[in-house]
């Protein structure tokens, strides 16, 4: 059974999960999600199970020295899908002149109120640029 996915929706998903509040979280992302992270770097590749994506959320923050942020463009959605469209910005950990700066498309499938599936899509060179970041 699906539920209408509204951009509030989405945007508090992200907000949760942001936070870390282990509490929440299971209330947006569910337990089988997977996830597709773009490019061909050490981050890239399917997650599979909230565990491993959370993991992946832990090494970025980890990788950016908690730099790491997404400012949210737009978001669209249907009954079971989202794509929000955020601009990517953070500083690689103890490199400060390794920098990130990209636009993103993230495509979500929800199934009662939580993202079951997800997967980037980064616009121009910016793949290039994410993978020299996350390398």
């Amino acid at each position: 059974m699906s539920s209408h996915v509204t951009p509030d929706h989405v945007r508090n998903a992200y907000k949760v999960l942001s936070s870390g509040d282990m509490d929440l979280i299971p209330d947006y992302w569910d337990e089988d999600m997977v996830w597709q992270v773009p490019g061909a770097n050490q981050l890239s590749g399917w997650k599979h199970g909230r565990g491993e994506f959370l993991a992946f959320m832990g090494r970025v923050g980890e990788l950016s020295g908690g730099s790491f942020h997404m400012e949210q463009i737009t978001v669209m959605c249907n009954d079971d899908y989202s794509c929000d469209v955020t601009n990517n910005q953070g500083t690689r950990a103890g490199e400060p002149s390794r920098q990130l700066n990209i636009d993103v498309a993230h495509v979500l499938r929800w199934r009662d109120g939580k993202v079951i599936a997800g997967k980037g899509g980064i616009f121009g060179n910016g793949t290039a640029e994410y993978d020299e970041f996350w390398s």
